[in-house]
């Protein structure tokens, strides 16, 4: 008799425990730090406003407005949303960041995916969103 009892104890935390573990290692989760699948369109586009510095207070405004929370001060990937995402940003002074082409920063930056949002409604200026990569490319 205490057998069965105990059998019915032991059984559910098995299974609970099992359960656990299954959730725990065939989750999805997102991470950025994977690599990006760029279409050849942004790899191969090139910035019309490089190195116009005209544009520099435009594009620190943007980041500030739309980037800081979670990439950070100078792009560390440290803001104060950043602890709260599932995704491992790239810090903007990584070398292999740096390296890409500005079609690849653009794609990232204003098209993102998975945490990383989307930005074309939110910056539908063309020449701001350069100007936000021209910024992005100042935090080396």
């Amino acid at each position: 008799m205490k057998r069965s009892k105990m059998n019915f104890l032991v059984y559910p935390l098995v299974f609970l425990f099992a359960g656990i573990l299954l959730a725990a290692f065939v989750s999805p989760s997102v991470n950025m730090s994977k690599e990006w699948d760029i279409p050849a369109k942004y790899k191969e586009m090139k910035n019309p406003h490089a190195g116009d510095k005209s544009l520099e207070r435009v594009g620190k405004m943007l980041y500030a407005k739309h980037c800081k929370s979670c990439h950070g001060n100078i792009g560390l990937g440290d803001g104060p949303k950043a602890a709260s995402m599932e995704t491992k940003m790239i810090p903007f002074n990584d070398a292999g960041f740096q390296g890409q082409s500005d079609g690849a920063i653009y794609y990232q930056s204003i098209i993102g995916r998975d945490e990383m949002p989307n930005f074309e409604k939110k910056i539908p200026d063309e020449e701001d969103r350069w100007a936000l990569i021209n910024f992005i490319r100042t935090l080396k």
